[in-house]
């Protein structure tokens, strides 16, 4: 059995039939989800108009909302342009010591992606500062004028303790004609889930399978190694503390087309050119690839799972520990 990936033997057998058919069927399932939960333009319209609120529904505050009342759009704003510098830092880094061939790996692919989301978080975060300063001042202009017409009434002693948050922010019930999100807060949106799955599968495999099964003779740790499977993660969950973001279970399906677009893209250029896998459990020439293609490919569920769970917990602690001030869903 020859190793050589482009020959056509290596190609036209069982296996790569078998993985074939796996991933085109996941590709078909998540497009037909993405079609059904997100729907066509004319079924997002009529939902808009009806003021129905399903399961991907979006509002444009999300994207620079904080999850806490108390927390200024700022910190946020703040939070993401630290993370957005220091992971461009870090790729540019990367592609510097070792060459745009890091780009070959699905880590570094998932690494780009989540330095994208704080890039596009960051001018979201700007725009929504921008937006949150001058409501407040229209509120509080509004208060003036009504000081002067006497129409004011001042809070009662029992109300003070939320006067401070009385202009900061509002509940879906207090400001029910929010605006409905564009095509570039979806994009964002979507992005989010995307990142959520894939550091939790990338930083599993490589420090549960990968790492733990390779000599060290062979595979040595340094600090951009390092970084490159922890720093996503770790800014990741960093803002989803801070953030409002929503994470329904149907946007598993982005998370899918993700990988399979990476192992397409492999199949490719594996098949154009003779070179070695960036994973050993792409590499069709084992009897055992269909197996290990189906275990990676069930492993997106689990990890999906674990990300949607912390945001979860997430919700029930801060909506229990703060239901006056919690922005997110309940």
């Amino acid at each position: 059995m020859t190793t050589d990936t482009n020959v056509l033997s290596y190609w036209n057998n069982w296996r790569f039939l078998i993985c074939a058919i796996f991933i085109l069927s996941s590709i078909v399932l998540a497009a037909v989800l993405i079609w059904k939960y997100e729907g066509c333009k004319k079924s997002r319209r009529e939902r808009r108009e009806n003021q129905r609120e399903t399961v991907g529904s979006l509002y444009e505050d999300e994207a620079w909302r904080t999850s806490l009342k108390v927390i200024h759009p700022a910190w946020l704003l703040a939070y993401r342009v630290v993370a957005f510098v220091v992971l461009l830092s870090l790729i540019v880094t990367n592609m510097v010591l070792d060459g745009v061939g890091i780009l070959y790996f699905y880590t570094q692919w998932t690494f780009c992606l989540v330095t994208i989301y704080f890039g596009l978080g960051s001018s979201l975060s700007i725009y929504g500062c921008y937006k949150y300063r001058n409501r407040v001042g229209e509120d509080a202009a509004d208060h003036v004028r009504d000081e002067e017409r006497g129409t004011y009434v001042a809070p009662t002693l029992g109300e003070n303790a939320d006067t401070s948050n009385t202009y900061k922010s509002y509940t879906d019930e207090e400001c029910p004609s929010r605006k409905g999100a564009g095509v570039y807060v979806y994009i964002f949106q979507v992005i989010y889930q995307m990142c959520g799955g894939a550091v939790v599968l990338t930083d599993v495999i490589f420090w549960l399978i990968l790492y733990p099964f390779l000599t060290s003779k062979d595979y040595k740790l340094n600090f951009m190694m390092v970084s490159m499977h922890s720093f996503n993660v770790v800014f990741l969950l960093g803002e989803t503390i801070l953030n409002s973001l929503r994470f329904p279970l149907f946007r598993i399906s982005y998370f899918v087309l993700w990988t399979g677009i990476f192992v397409i893209f492999q199949w490719i250029i594996h098949a154009c050119k003779n070179m070695w896998w960036p994973y050993p459990f792409l590499d069709l020439s084992s009897s055992y690839a269909p197996l290990w293609y189906l275990g990676v490919g069930v492993a997106h569920i689990p990890c999906y799972g674990v990300y949607a769970l912390i945001i979860r917990m997430k919700q029930l602690w801060f909506s229990r520990s703060f239901p006056e001030s919690f922005q997110g869903e309940r």
